[in-house]
């Protein structure tokens, strides 16, 4: 959870409220009610008014740098690996893409045994 006068981004207007997207704000407010889809009211100065945003509309501004900082680590490595051919370094660079995507979790498989025994077990709770 933001912590309130904390500095954040807006990154995108998921409910088209003409969000002034990219942005600074100031979380101002929590929005503790459950039925709302808003969690949060965020000032923006340059606009001069409140907003009532989503979690997934905000990002702290610490995170977006850190996300910038990798993607142009990334790409200086790209190029330093082309013009040296050096093609190890390169295909590690490539790779970890990959690497990272292939670390989702599998689910677990289950015996046709386990399975039954673990429905029977229900049936009788």
């Amino acid at each position: 959870m933001l912590s309130l006068g904390q500095k954040v981004v807006i990154v995108a207007d998921r409910f088209e409220q003409n969000i002034p997207v990219g942005e600074y704000g100031y979380i101002i407010a929590y929005d503790r009610n459950a039925d709302n889809a808003f969690d949060y009211v965020v000032r923006v100065p340059k606009a001069n008014r409140n907003y009532a945003v989503p979690y997934t509309d905000i990002e702290v501004e610490e995170v977006l740098i850190q996300e910038e900082v990798e993607r142009i680590e990334r790409e200086a490595l790209i190029d330093f690996a082309l013009a040296t051919r050096n093609e190890e370094l390169f295909n590690s660079v490539m790779n970890r893409d990959q690497e990272e995507e292939e670390e989702v979790v599998e689910p677990e498989v289950v015996s046709a045994e386990d399975f039954i025994r673990q429905v029977n077990l229900k049936a009788w709770i």
